[in-house]
Parts: C-alpha cells; sequence; structure tokens
C-alpha cells in the first residue's frame, strides 16, 4: 500500500469549494492540536482502564457506567439504550446539519497473554481489537466538542455502541433504538494494526465483508473403529466435503470477486477406537457481492449433501447471514481524505484494499451516508487483531481524536452532502 493517493471525484470537487476554511487556518488548527494532545496522558489513562475491566458483548455494564459518569460530568444529556449503550448529544447555538460519531464498547471473549501493567483483570475476557481505544478516542472527542458548544452551527451525536464483536449486533439496536434519529451523516474509525501509527487508511464503496456463518452436520452411522465395513464413517465424509468446498472459490466464484470460504472447527468422536455417528464443523463465508454471496450458500450446501450421500452418509447445513458488506459514501470518504491531509500532510493518507474481516457499521452505512476508517496503530505492536497478545501504539489516540474533531467540525460548518 502507497501513502499519498489522492483521486479525483464530484465529491472532491464539491469539498475543495468550502465556503468555511477557517478551521484548518495555521493559528486555528495549532491551539486545537495544542488541545487536543495536552489530553495525551488522560486518553491512555481511559484507554488502560477500559483495557483492565473488559466486558463482552451486551456485558458492558461498568463500561456503559464509567462512559455516562464522563458525559454526564461534561453537561451532556446521556441516553441508555439497547442494554448497555448510550448516545449522548450536543446542541450547537446554531442551527445546521447533525453529525453522529461511533465508538465500539466490547471485548472479546480471550484469554490475555503477556504482562503488561493494565492487562485484563477479567479471566476469559480481554480487549484484542482496539475497541478500549475507540472509546477513549470519542471521550476525548466529545470534551473538546463540548467546550465549542456555544459555537457549533449544528448538533453532533456520540454512539457508544455495544456488542460489535458479536452476530447480529449492538448497531442493529441501537439503530431501533433512535440512535439515528435526525442524523445526517456519521462517521467511525478503527485503530489499525497493520497499518504505521498515524496513518489513515480510506476505501470507496466496499471496504469490509459480508461475515456469514455456518454449521455444517455430517451424519453417519457408528461403529468399531476395526470394522469400518459396519459403518459409515461420518468424519471421512467431513474430510472430503471440506476438500470439495475449496472448489466453491477457486471454480465456481467469478475470479475478479472476491470470496472467503474457511472451516474454523471439527467437532466429532469421543475414542480413538470408534467411529462417530456425527460430526460438526463450522466456518464462515466472506463476499462483497449479493450475488456472490447466494453462489457461495447455495454451493456449499449441494456440495455437502452430494458429497455425503456419495459416502452413504447425510449432511445438514446451518447457514446464518452476518454483518452486511460495509460500503462507504464517496463524498464522506472524500471528506476524510481531504481533511486528514489539511492536518497531516498528504503522505498520511493511504487509498487501500477492501478488508475481507466483517464490521456492524454497515448497518448505520445502509440508513445514512457516511464513512468507515482505519487510523494506523501499528509501529511496535507485531501481534494482530483478535490475537490474545494484541495491542497497539498508544501515540495514535491523540492523532486519531484531531482528526475526529476535525472531521466533525468540517462537516458542521461546511457539509458537503
Amino acid at each position: 500500500m502507497k501513502g499519498g493517493g489522492r483521486e479525483s471525484s464530484k465529491g472532491q470537487n464539491k469539498i475543495n469549494q468550502w465556503p468555511n476554511q477557517e478551521i484548518f487556518a495555521k493559528k486555528t488548527l495549532d491551539k486545537l492540536k495544542e488541545e487536543v494532545f495536552s489530553l495525551a496522558n488522560e486518553l491512555v489513562r481511559w484507554r488502560r482502564d477500559f483495557h483492565a475491566h473488559p466486558e463482552i458483548a451486551f456485558e458492558e455494564k461498568r463500561t456503559a457506567e464509567v462512559i455516562y459518569d464522563f458525559l454526564r460530568e461534561l453537561a451532556l444529556p446521556v441516553q441508555r439504550v439497547a442494554g448497555t449503550g448510550l448516545v449522548a448529544k450536543i446542541e450547537g447555538a446554531k442551527k445546521g446539519k447533525t453529525v453522529a460519531l461511533r465508538a465500539d464498547m466490547d471485548a472479546l471473549p480471550l484469554q490475555e497473554e503477556g504482562e503488561k501493567p493494565y492487562k485484563s483483570l477479567h479471566p476469559g475476557a480481554t480487549h484484542a481489537c482496539g475497541h478500549d481505544g475507540h472509546m477513549a478516542i470519542l471521550l476525548a472527542t466529545a470534551k473538546i466538542l463540548a467546550r465549542r458548544k456555544d459555537t457549533l452551527p449544528g448538533r453532533v451525536v456520540f454512539i457508544f455502541q455495544p456488542a460489535e464483536e458479536r452476530p447480529p449486533g449492538g448497531a442493529v439496536k441501537m439503530i431501533d433504538a433512535g440512535a439515528l434519529e435526525g442524523v445526517d451523516a456519521i462517521f467511525g474509525l478503527h485503530l489499525w494494526q497493520p497499518l504505521p501509527t498515524g496513518s489513515v487508511g480510506l476505501v470507496k464503496g466496499a471496504m469490509m465483508a459480508n461475515s456469514d456463518e455456518f454449521t455444517l452436520t455430517v451424519r453417519g452411522r457408528g461403529g468399531h473403529g476395526s470394522m469400518p465395513h459396519q459403518a459409515v464413517d461420518p468424519i471421512l465424509a467431513a474430510a472430503q466435503i471440506i476438500i470439495n468446498v475449496q472448489s466453491i472459490v477457486s471454480r465456481n466464484v467469478d475470479p475478479l470477486k472476491p470470496c472467503v470460504v474457511s472451516f474454523g472447527t471439527i467437532d466429532g468422536g469421543t475414542a480413538f477406537n470408534i467411529i462417530p455417528d456425527e460430526v460438526r464443523l463450522r466456518g464462515t463465508v466472506r463476499s462483497f457481492e449479493a450475488e456472490v454471496q447466494a453462489l457461495a450458500e447455495k454451493r456449499l450446501r449441494e456440495i455437502a449433501e452430494q458429497t455425503a450421500a456419495a459416502f452413504g452418509a447425510t449432511s445438514f447445513l446451518e447457514y446464518k447471514r452476518g454483518f452486511p458488506a460495509l460500503v462507504n459514501h464517496e463524498p464522506a470518504v472524500d471528506l476524510v481524505q481531504e481533511v486528514a491531509t489539511r492536518i497531516y500532510g498528504p503522505d498520511v493518507v493511504r487509498i487501500i484494499k477492501p478488508v475481507m474481516g466483517g464490521e456492524d457499521f454497515a448497518y448505520y452505512l445502509q440508513k445514512i451516508p457516511g464513512a468507515f476508517f482505519f487510523f494506523g496503530a501499528g509501529d511496535g505492536c507485531p501481534f494482530p487483531h483478535h490475537h490474545p497478545a494484541f495491542d497497539f501504539d498508544e501515540r495514535a489516540l491523540p492523532a486519531a481524536t484531531l482528526l475526529l474533531v476535525s472531521l466533525a467540525l468540517q462537516y458542521l460548518a461546511a457539509p458537503a452532502f
């Protein structure tokens, strides 16, 4: 991936004609940078507190209380929604557009590895994806924007969302609770270990994939391992199904359209010398286009049934559609690109390839315009997202906050869409 890539578009041309450039005047921007970076130690402290007290999907009770108390100290009205979710608002002194900013709150059901002073205090749970940082960034953003309440031309909505890691996710519940009512645009960021600290990764259009889940049960007839001819071996059938399913991507899907079919678990049998009655396989299908998604499901079912039948077994497929593909709105990506460039220069901006991971921010973008983007935080941090030893470069926290604050200010001052 190369830095500095900038694409021209109608949206970009419109942004270049902003009527209000005052936000990025050197004196104003320098003052904002000083204000944001003065919160660097607080950002680290907040993030480490969240990290030490991780809570998994829809169990973010302590997390929600900490955030609620902080937002109330800022004199912001806060609404509890979707169980452990929170929505806070800043009503500007002048009428204008409404922009929403979102942070996810949940940790992963994972035992943390390694030693650090802020290591998880909760066995079997850890922030191994960066959500602890996302919450700290949004708290700092709220603190800075609250100071500008008397001059804001519009409204800012802060969405603290539970359960991003577990489908069907918390975004749908937040939307159903009215989190997007009256909102004109929404932005979200994700601290991203694969990118160098301080860089900004952008994708126009489909950025993250449909993330489907399946469970495949292969049934045979149990028997003694020494007499396989008297049994129908579901393990052998399952093994062949795994091999045959690889042809979906290599022979059924258009090679120019991304698709992934992966098996994650195999479960079956009780002893070394017993052929079991059944084997269960679990896996995931990732795609960007609806037709590819449908084709992969159809072929998975057909291949499983026909392969099992060839061995005298049967199969049953349970297929669950997960998060939809996350599709960014081009003018919103143009806005993020322009703001990031004006703050940090063109070298920090990277037009990257889409990612096959899933993200329930997609549901917000199905309702209103907006953009989701990656903020690099990988310097000195070798372990990837969802690894039990994952960590990120905390120097990214104030830098990402500055971008989010500036993005909200610019959108309200001169909405481009």
